[in-house]
């Protein structure tokens, strides 16, 4: 993916947006929020050691609070905006960052297992290139990504989870997990039960009424066996 300088607020501006505003294109380079080791909090590899690599930028909405009630996806809980996360920044080449995800690794997991990244945001795939794979690969990183699913995931991801979002085209309709925040009133599980996944979840709507929709998920499970509970975890025991 192409960008061009970040500006002052250090948002991620791709090479369409600079086509259209007469600025020209830049070398390739990541816009990394934050990237640190955490214990995977939800789906199919819930406490696994995991190193969160958060990419900049998502194309349902800015990340800015002004702009909430014109996004597609209106209830995501993620700072996604800008480079100032702890591990963050904007990285000139795929090895630099893959460089820096290694050292993360190395400095805070302990010997053991395979070093295990999962590529998230906002949204990834905007970001998450070939070369950048390659090289994550080159260190001995198995990748995994969480990804909305409108763009398509390269294949030689080796874990791909989609989490569909209302009002949105959903592209990428196989991988290893499907997790579906619940409920949205636009979807319904029939739009989904038939796409080539390894695994379906349900995962309750955060928010006021989440205690009902938790209910809800437990309820659509017993009876749609297909359907699995996820939790935020992470949340629960109160890690990042």
């Amino acid at each position: 993916m192409l960008f061009k300088d970040v500006d002052e607020s250090h948002e991620p501006c791709f090479a369409s947006e600079a086509q259209e505003s007469g600025e020209g294109l830049c070398a390739m380079s990541y816009s990394v929020k934050e990237m640190f080791l955490t214990l995977q909090g939800e789906g199919a590899q819930t406490g696994r050691a995991s190193l969160f690599c958060r990419f900049s930028g998502c194309n349902l909405w800015t990340g800015r609070e002004k702009d909430r009630d014109k996004a597609i996806c209106q209830f995501c809980d993620t700072d996604f905006v800008g480079v100032d996360g702890p591990g963050g920044g904007r990285f000139k080449t795929a090895q630099a960052l893959a460089e820096r995800a290694a050292q993360i690794w190395r400095e805070t997991a302990n010997a053991g297992g395979t070093p295990y990244i999962v590529c998230t945001g906002g949204e990834p795939l905007l970001q998450l290139d070939n070369a950048l794979i390659d090289a994550l690969h080159a260190v001995g990183f198995e990748i995994a990504v969480e990804t909305n699913g409108t763009l398509k995931a390269p294949p030689s991801i080796d874990w791909i989870c989609v989490s569909p979002k209302a009002g949105s085209t959903l592209v990428q309709t196989h991988g290893n997990e499907l997790k579906l925040v619940w409920p949205q009133p636009a979807f319904a599980l029939e739009q989904f039960e038939a796409l080539d996944f390894e695994r379906f979840y349900l995962q309750p709507m955060d928010g006021p009424v989440r205690e009902a929709n938790v209910a809800r998920c437990i309820d659509t499970a017993l009876r749609r066996p297909q359907w699995r509970l996820s939790l935020q975890t992470h949340k629960m025991i109160g890690i990042a």
